[in-house]
């Protein structure tokens, strides 16, 4: 026999929340020790600084040419990013929306860390996470033990409720037909 929805449901919860808290735990030293990451000579420098030298193509051109000269910005995107991400997960509030941010934030720490072409590239942490991010974005998990199942019964179409009391049987009369309806070949 197979499990329940909702025992299915409380593990996709579990996975969801693991997934925020991952992404909590990384933001929160970005903002407790601002200097180590942020520029100029923060860990931010130095992993674009690495990814420019690894990538090739438009990903280079990229980091080059709009993320290098605007860092700062760059920078406080990420943590605000890792952070909201985290937060939307651990909630359960717009979980499918925070699942999409988990996926673009780790497709591009794999891309800046020049691993994109390998194996190696996908089947580390950051895509693992990458998995986890697709998993909430795909699946309602937000909808147990989080808020977005309360937005669910807010949106949800009112039924318009039966009528009480015996159902009655209705006769329309028709026209008998005068022949078989098909069409004949």
């Amino acid at each position: 026999m197979l499990p329940s929805n909702r025992t299915y449901g409380f593990w996709l919860a579990l996975a969801r929340i693991f997934t925020g808290v991952l992404f909590v735990v990384h933001a929160l030293p970005k903002f407790t020790n601002a200097g180590a990451f942020l520029p100029p000579d923060g860990f931010i420098v130095k992993m674009v600084s690495n990814g420019i030298a690894s990538t090739g193509g438009p990903y280079h051109d990229f980091l080059s040419d709009v993320v290098l000269p605007n860092i700062g910005i760059f920078a406080q995107c990420v943590r605000a990013g890792e952070a909201l991400v985290g937060c939307s997960l651990i909630l359960g509030l717009f979980a499918r929306l925070g699942g999409i941010g988990a996926m673009f934030l780790m497709v591009n720490y794999i891309l800046v860390g020049g691993a994109s072409g390998t194996i190696q590239g996908w089947t580390g942490l950051e895509g693992a996470v990458f998995t986890l991010g697709a998993l909430n974005a795909l699946l309602p998990t937000g909808r147990v033990l989080g808020f977005d199942a309360l937005l669910a019964r807010t949106r949800a179409p009112r039924v318009a409720s039966a009528p009480s009391g015996p159902v009655a049987a209705e006769f329309v009369e028709e026209r008998p037909l005068d022949g078989p309806s098909a069409p004949r070949d």
